[in-house]
């Protein structure tokens, strides 16, 4: 379903922003015959301070330490081996934040360096509340976080679970729960179809449930991990959170326009309300221990008329989680519909599937409570 509010003009729905992530590419940030595009940083960085003046709160999600590294090196090829990739981008992260470093430090504005593995955001609730008042802190003294993927410990984890520094970039956004983010590639943009490798009808506004796939055609280049693919379901997920999300070029587009409304590259508009922080925790940052199988009553009841999850409407369970872990909520096609906070352990959930109110009593010898709690459920 296609959730949209017309005719907003974009000045007015970007008016309200206060917290912004920045992500860079490489193909962006890599120089033509050097290790960085030094004229692209240095802008990059004066916009940033301009949006600070401003009273936005910016984090900067940087990639280009395996392009740094290459340049560094003297390689003309992407690493394709790990330990090598690895070793090149240990030596381009540190002349990439150096160089951020040395450009904020002459505008007075300091620079907190933050690596980032899969797991720092993935696995574990600690860590991810640890995190989350790092970046506060961060905010709060004044400092632009520059945040990486941490490739020299970590490139196979990272690229199985994130993809690339797109969906990292939208992982941050959705733990500072910042209302836009900005995604600078070497494209003007999401176009409608591609010729000849050129994009054609630029996609101005985009709508969560909108069929983009067409729309999907760009692979990432030499330097990059990612593409398009990446750049849209980064946007996907923060929509889902109620958030922005603008692709635009990095070197046509400047970020003071962006944030102040100006009619260029794409913008994903928000799919509803904005979540809370726990609910984006539940929707997009924990692990699921299971899946729960529920019929199609149970799915309109969840996805239409915003109801708990009952006993009655589950027909399946899978997986060994307890109660209290967060599970899928799939409908009979195997579709996730959701994921939510689970009551029950899965052997009592096994018990009463099916089962009405009284029933599920009679057969646990307490009162029944909800599967999954709306307050504790979200649509996905």
């Amino acid at each position: 379903m296609s959730t949209k509010v017309k005719n907003i003009p974009r000045a007015e729905r970007l008016s309200r922003v206060q917290r912004v992530v920045v992500k860079i590419g490489s193909s962006s940030v890599a120089g033509d015959g050097t290790p960085l595009h030094l004229p692209t940083i240095r802008r990059l960085v004066r916009e940033i301070c301009q949006l600070r003046e401003a009273g936005v709160e910016v984090a900067l999600v940087s990639s280009g330490a395996v392009a740094a590294g290459m340049g560094c090196l003297g390689l003309s090829e992407r690493p394709r081996v790990v330990a090598e990739l690895q070793a090149v981008a240990a030596v381009g992260q540190n002349l990439l934040v150096h160089t951020y470093e040395h450009l904020f430090a002459r505008r007075d504005v300091p620079v907190g360096q933050v690596l980032l593995t899969a797991g720092d955001i993935l696995d574990d609730r600690q860590r991810y509340v640890n995190l989350r008042n790092t970046f506060r802190q961060l905010f709060r003294l004044g400092a632009v976080p520059v945040i990486n993927e941490n490739d020299s410990v970590g490139v196979v984890e990272l690229k199985r679970q994130l993809g690339d520094n797109d969906m990292l970039a939208a992982y941050v956004a959705n733990l500072v729960q910042a209302q836009l983010l900005i995604i600078l590639s070497d494209v003007e943009g999401l176009y409608r179809r591609y010729s000849k490798g050129r994009g054609e009808d630029l996609i101005h506004e985009a709508s969560r449930g909108e069929e983009l796939s067409g729309a999907i055609g760009r692979s990432a280049g030499r330097l990059g991990q990612g593409g398009m693919a990446t750049k849209v379901q980064a946007a996907e997920l923060l929509m889902a959170c109620g958030e922005m999300t603008i692709i635009a070029h990095a070197r046509k587009h400047k970020l003071t326009d962006i944030v102040a409304g100006a009619d260029v590259g794409t913008l994903f508009l928000p799919g509803g309300r904005r979540m809370g922080s726990r609910k984006r925790w539940i929707g997009f940052a924990s692990p699921t221990q299971g899946a729960i199988v529920v019929d199609d009553g149970a799915v309109r009841a969840i996805t239409q008329q915003g109801r708990s999850l009952l006993p009655a409407g589950v027909t399946a369970c899978e997986g060994t989680f307890g109660a209290r872990d967060v599970v899928r909520i799939e409908d009979s096609r195997g579709r996730e519909v959701g994921r939510g906070v689970c009551r029950y352990p899965v052997g009592d959930l096994a018990r009463i599937l099916g089962r009405s109110s009284p029933q599920v009593r009679g057969i646990l010898g307490r009162p029944a409570l909800e599967v999954v709690h709306r307050d504790d459920l979200v649509l996905t």
